[in-house]
C-alpha cells in the first residue's frame, strides 16, 4: 500500500487523550489513538509526534499566576502525555523515543535534532514534549518548529473536528467547511487552524498542514493522500 508522505509530524491535542472524561488521561482512549498511529507506522512512514497538555493545564487560564511559571507547568503536563502515548505505542509493539525540550534525563532524552532524525530513519516513533522549552510559545508552534527541523513533509493536526470551518460548527449550523486554505487566508481572517506564530512559521517554511478528525482511521487515510479534512497550503 503506497503512502504519499514518508515523514510526518502529528500534532495531538491533550484534550484528545482525556476521552469522555474531559480531564486527565483515559488510557483506553490513548490506546485507541495509538492503534491508529501504529497502523500508519506499519505502512512505512516515519512519524514524529508533538503532544499538547490541555487535558491537565492551560497556562492562559491560570488566573493571576505569572505567565512564565504557568507555561512551565504546561510543559510538564506535556511530558505526562508524551509518556502515556509512548507506553501505549510500546504495548502495541512500536519502538518509541521521548525527547524533551527541558532536560529531565531520568525520564526521557533531551531534544537533539540529529538524534531525532536518526531515530526516525531507524523506524522509531519520536515524541517531542515540553513544547519549544520556552514560555509564551504554544505546542502548535512547537509542532511547526520541530516539523521544520526534522524536514517533515507535512503536519497532521489530528483534532476533535473534521476540518476548518468559517465559523464554529457547534454553534452555527450553516458553518462552511474548507477543503483547502491558503496560509494568507488563515492569517488574515485568524481562522482556527493553529496559532498565528505557528501558521506563520509553516508558511515561511513551505510546510503544509492537514487538519482532520482523529477518529475513523483518518491518520492512515491522510498518509495515503486521501481527501479528508482541510489542507492548508501556500
Amino acid at each position: 500500500m503506497s503512502i504519499k508522505y514518508q515523514r510526518v509530524l502529528i500534532k495531538l491535542s491533550g484534550e484528545a487523550l482525556a476521552g469522555d472524561k474531559g480531564f486527565g488521561l483515559d488510557y483506553p482512549t490513548v490506546l485507541e489513538i495509538c492503534r491508529n498511529i501504529k497502523d500508519a507506522h506499519d505502512l512505512g512512514a516515519e512519524i514524529a509526534i508533538v503532544v499538547g497538555g490541555g487535558n491537565f493545564w492551560r497556562g492562559r487560564s491560570s488566573g493571576d499566576m505569572e505567565r512564565t511559571r504557568a507555561d512551565q507547568i504546561g510543559m510538564l503536563a506535556t511530558v505526562m502525555n508524551a509518556l502515556s502515548v509512548a507506553d501505549a505505542l510500546e504495548k502495541l509493539g512500536v519502538e518509541v523515543r521521548v525527547q524533551t525540550a527541558l532536560q529531565m534525563q531520568q525520564v526521557a532524552e533531551p531534544y537533539i535534532r540529529n538524534r531525532a532524525t536518526r531515530h526516525l530513519e531507524k523506524g522509531r516513533v519520536v515524541i517531542f514534549a515540553c513544547g519549544t522549552g520556552n514560555p509564551f510559545f504554544s505546542t502548535d508552534t512547537a509542532a511547526a518548529l520541530r516539523a521544520a527541523e526534522i524536514n517533515a513533509q507535512i503536519i497532521f493536526k489530528a483534532t476533535m473536528v473534521d476540518g476548518v470551518y468559517d465559523k464554529d460548527p457547534k454553534k452555527y449550523p450553516d458553518a462552511v467547511k474548507y477543503d483547502t486554505l491558503s496560509f494568507t487566508k488563515v492569517l488574515n481572517e485568524q481562522l482556527n487552524v493553529m496559532d498565528m506564530t505557528a501558521a506563520t512559521m509553516c508558511r515561511d517554511n513551505h510546510l503544509p498542514i492537514l487538519v482532520f478528525d482523529l477518529n475513523d482511521g483518518n491518520i492512515v487515510k491522510a498518509l495515503r493522500g486521501e481527501t479528508i479534512g482541510t489542507l492548508v497550503i501556500e
